[in-house]
């Protein structure tokens, strides 16, 4: 059965929803979809309260810091966080809270190009169970290549069965954005999620496009309840309209049991 993971993805220092394939360095062209009024601890402590545990903290560019701490400060090892990290600060987040790290611009070189040693670094400093790897991504010829700084740049990996084989050995859990369809709330890209529940690996967290629960249960069909979701504008707690968070929360009471 599909898991809902719950997400807070912060900007400047705000709770925010935006579509992500518009967020550049200069922020010029940047679309949001909602600004909250409450800071992140209180979407975390929301989370703790309600048991819901695997959720990712992102940070979405640079003046985050304080509140991402205040975040997992709030739901000790009950979320994972991402944005910037490196095998340099990785055990430091670790310390702050995070139950896992989510990486992936430092897994590559400026050009795109996977550094295994890089990989290798970052499981020495946290340990395989820890890590996550970010595998968002866009749709091109070949299918769907993994994206990074902020989903601008193609890399040079592809989604493929040997490719998630191959990073599986490095880390506990896969993320992955459909970057095309993320904030959208137009719906999920099926293909995608075809070909990621049928790998059946290592757990994974698929996000982008869901506008209602009848997407949510599409997830759960096509990819035979083995890849959880985790939905953002349309979300109640985040100005939406189409899936109420109450009742994500009871689906995974009802997984638990």
């Amino acid at each position: 059965m599909t898991r809902f993971r719950p997400c807070i993805d912060l900007h400047n220092g705000q709770v925010k929803q935006i579509v992500g394939s518009t967020l550049t360095d200069d922020n010029q062209g940047l679309h949001t979809n909602f600004v909250a009024e409450h800071p992140a601890e209180w979407y975390a402590e929301l989370y703790r309260k309600d048991g819901l545990r695997g959720g990712h903290v992102i940070k979405l560019g640079p003046g985050n810091e304080q509140a991402a701490r205040a975040a997992l400060a709030a739901y000790p090892g009950g979320l994972q966080i991402g944005g910037g990290i490196t095998p340099q600060n990785a055990q430091e987040w670790i310390a702050a809270g995070a139950s896992h790290v989510i990486v992936t611009s430092a897994l590559f070189d400026q050009a795109g190009k996977l550094q295994l040693r890089m990989l290798e670094e970052l499981v020495e400093r946290v340990g395989r169970d820890k890590l996550v790897l970010d595998l968002s991504c866009r749709r091109t010829p070949q299918g769907w290549t993994v994206a990074m700084n902020r989903w601008q740049t193609l890399t040079e990996l592809d989604i493929t069965p040997s490719a998630l084989d191959g990073l599986s050995a490095f880390c506990a859990e896969f993320l992955i954005h459909a970057a095309d369809v993320e904030g959208k709330c137009r719906g999920i890209d099926r293909e995608l999620v075809e070909l990621l529940g049928a790998w059946r690996g290592c757990p994974m967290t698929y996000a982008g496009g869901i506008a209602s629960m009848a997407d949510f249960d599409l997830i759960d069909r096509l990819s035979g309840g083995c890849i959880d979701a985790t939905v953002g504008s349309a979300l109640d707690i985040f100005g939406g309209t189409g899936v109420r968070y109450a009742e994500l929360v009871e689906k995974n009471q009802l997984f638990s049991k």
